[in-house]
């Protein structure tokens, strides 16, 4: 994958906690904030899927008295409503 260049200005205390952390974990600083930048986009889809799955379990019975019987949804597992 080609690399892009990023060039971002920082406090010195901001910096040098990036330096430490890069050195701690035995990466360049430039990778370290690949990391972090990569990690936060996955968190921001996971959060997304939980709040999906808790709105499907909010509105279970919503959805499964909407579409009872629809051919399309197939059979109702055993004990469904």
């Amino acid at each position: 994958m080609a690399k892009t260049q990023l060039n971002v200005r920082v406090d010195e205390t901001t910096a040098e906690a990036a330096r430490r952390r890069a050195r701690q974990r035995g990466v360049s600083v430039n990778r370290y904030i690949e990391e972090l930048v990569q990690r936060d986009a996955g968190e921001a889809g996971r959060t997304f899927v939980d709040a999906a799955a808790d709105f499907m379990k909010q509105y279970e019975s919503v959805f499964a008295d909407e579409f009872r019987g629809d051919p399309a949804l197939g059979p109702r597992p055993e004990g469904g409503r």
